[in-house]
């Protein structure tokens, strides 16, 4: 796949905090705690543990944990610092050079020495492996990697990229054995070597099983002696269950907002607790552009005015979500309200009267809204059966929905067979950039057929060459006036991100933050 459109932490909404917190342990890697290993339960899985391949959640979640990257997010932070490189930074007013320097004494789980030739080999071997499910896409302006010596190494852009710290601080960036990987092709048998905090000691269909990487130079202090990742694909009922049960010490990843309700509202004597982070997931509704139907902007303009997210969020995600009026969420720098100035809060049948009458538009729009059942949370079918009911309440559309399995759902994305469907977007780092490029840049991964010039040819040029970030607010301002005006998408809500722990285990509020990097460090166990 093209993009990290992975079903969400939770279908759960609300906007980012403004103070997250702060630090990143030390520089040793010593261990910490009791030495207990914790047991984390998930709903979905891990699709690769080889980084050229991995693009989803799940995956990256392995990453971040088995690989190092030259840059990292400390804790709730959002701009990256120094990880494997002892310092990074552009050589060039264009933002077009990136230099980094190693530490010393960088060594891989298997006692591999980490040099420059192993950054350069990973990047390469990304790059030309291109997997169709990998995060290559990520890097269409990065020319070539040099390696003047051991310690040191080069990137060169072919077009300013002031993002590109942000995009190797991502498992996009994860750092493998030169000596252990093939340059032309995946690897298959499950493992991995990498030279993070932890290692990957097995990997299996129902779990994977990591300690700690006694080898580890960096920010990360472990505080448990090892982690077992257990996969309940996309079983939230056994998840809840495992938990209830204490068979897992923290679900994350896959229970439903009712389960979080459910589990608030209980007594304390249930022995679990809600830990509650921020998040820069969204979803959204996508439009394509050339369809019969959903290709007339009234049409578009009319299911906008009927929209009602407040319902939506009070029917089907329990009150525990907040609205989404930008395609740029709350807590990222560029934000605005862009389709709240545009539509307004409520539904106004009269508005989207009008816009249908404006286009020429006088019976009954016939539409079909397509879903998929699981990528995307476990209530997606229930929201856009909940949004075709608003539309058709209005007497103005005759709307029906349709929910496929995910492989079935993309092909029929990718040969243009819907008009309106689903989406949602887990961000591979926490900038604006990342929520509009991959949508409304040449070649966008939406699969609906929208281009705009300006867009294109001017605001995300401008905006990726400024590497003081807070000063692209008015391009990416302009950017989302014009989404909201000709509407390829049509935001829904903003994820927060929910996990469950049990008693006596501690840290997890340091793993559910912006930057999406789950620090399976952060986690002890009494």
């Amino acid at each position: 796949m093209n993009m990290r459109t992975q079903w969400p932490v939770l279908p759960i909404v609300a906007g980012l905090a403004s103070g997250l917190l702060t630090g990143c342990g030390t520089e040793n890697g010593e261990s910490g705690g009791d030495g207990s290993s914790v047991v984390v339960g998930m709903s979905d899985d891990v699709l690769a543990t080889d980084p050229a391949s991995g693009y989803d959640p799940g995956s990256w979640l392995l990453f971040n944990n088995v690989f190092q990257s030259l840059l990292s997010f400390p804790k709730g932070a959002t701009e990256p610092q120094p990880e494997a490189a002892k310092s990074c930074a552009f050589t060039d007013t264009e933002t077009k050079v990136y230099k980094c320097t190693l530490k010393d004494g960088l060594k891989f789980s298997n006692g591999d020495p980490l040099t420059s030739k192993d950054v350069k080999f990973s990047f390469d071997r990304m790059l030309k492996i291109n997997d169709a499910d990998g995060p290559a896409v990520m890097f269409p302006t990065l020319d070539k990697v040099e390696t003047p010596d051991e310690k040191t190494v080069v990137f060169r852009l072919n077009t300013s990229d002031a993002t590109f710290p942000s995009k190797i601080a991502s498992g996009a960036g994860s750092i493998v054995a030169s000596g252990q990987y093939d340059a032309n092709g995946l690897r298959k048998d499950g493992e991995a070597v990498g030279s993070g905090p932890y290692k990957l000691d097995s990997f299996g269909k129902d779990q994977a099983v990591f300690s700690v990487n006694g080898n580890y130079k960096g920010t990360a202090k472990t505080q448990n002696s090892g982690v077992t990742l257990k996969f309940f694909h996309g079983d939230q009922p056994a998840l809840k269950q495992a938990l209830m049960g204490g068979k897992v010490d923290i679900a994350y990843r896959g229970l439903t907002a009712g389960d979080i309700a459910d589990i608030e509202e209980a007594d304390n004597g249930s022995g679990v607790e809600v830990v509650e982070g921020s998040s820069a997931e969204v979803q959204h509704l996508v439009f394509n552009m050339d369809d019969p139907v959903a290709g007339k902007l009234g049409v578009r303009k009319a299911i906008a005015h009927l929209i009602d997210r407040e319902a939506l969020i009070k029917d089907v995600y329990q009150d525990t979500a907040t609205p989404l009026y930008s395609i740029i969420p709350a807590g990222i720098a560029g934000h605005n309200t862009a389709f709240f100035d545009t539509y307004g809060a409520r539904p106004s049948k009269a508005d989207a009267e009008a816009a249908l009458r404006a286009d020429g538009i006088t019976g009954k729009v016939k539409l079909t809204l397509w879903s998929t059942p699981s990528r995307y949370g476990p209530a997606t079918d229930q929201e856009l059966t909940e949004i075709a009911r608003q539309l058709n309440d209005s007497g103005l559309f005759a709307a029906n929905v349709k929910s496929v399995a995910f492989d079935q759902y993309e092909k029929d994305i990718a040969a243009g067979k819907y008009g309106v469907y689903v989406k949602g977007w887990v961000p591979d780092y926490p900038d604006a950039d990342n929520f509009t490029a991959p949508f409304f840049g040449n070649g966008n991964v939406l699969g609906n057929n929208y281009s705009n010039n300006t867009i294109t040819g001017s605001l995300i040029p401008a905006t990726a060459a400024q590497s003081d970030r807070s000063a692209t607010d008015k391009e990416f301002g302009q950017l989302q006036d014009i989404v909201a005006d000709e509407l390829p998408v049509l935001p829904v809500w903003q994820a927060k991100q929910y996990a469950v722990v049990r008693d006596g285990v501690y840290g997890l509020e340091y793993c559910l933050d912006a930057s999406t990097v789950f620090r399976f460090w952060e986690l002890s166990k009494s």
